[in-house]
């Protein structure tokens, strides 16, 4: 999957924390907003976020396909978090609406 694939996955699934910015940094991919103040997921890597999430783009997919837990990524220093990590907490169920 690519990132713009990801971008209209999640726009379509109506993947993002409502009320609240995150953004995905992927490294060298760039990253992704998951904006749910307008409800809208974009390849923005510059607006103001509430929290931001550091993976690698390969460690993102196996999360996103249920390979990798996020906690054990975060644990195992795969993930980082900047910012809210009440924001952070509730990607399990953002990374449920791509399945």
């Amino acid at each position: 999957m690519t990132k713009q694939e990801l971008v209209t996955k999640m726009q379509d699934a109506g993947a993002f924390v409502p009320g609240k910015k995150v953004r995905l940094h992927f490294g060298d991919e760039g990253a992704i907003l998951l904006d749910g103040q307008a409800n809208q997921v974009t390849e923005d890597a510059e607006s103001p976020a509430d929290t931001t999430i550091k993976v690698n783009w390969n460690d993102w997919q196996a999360m996103a396909a249920g390979q990798l837990d996020g906690m054990t990524a975060f644990m195992t220093g795969k993930l980082k978090v900047e910012g809210d990590m009440s924001n952070a907490m509730q990607l399990q169920g953002v990374l449920a609406k791509l399945r």
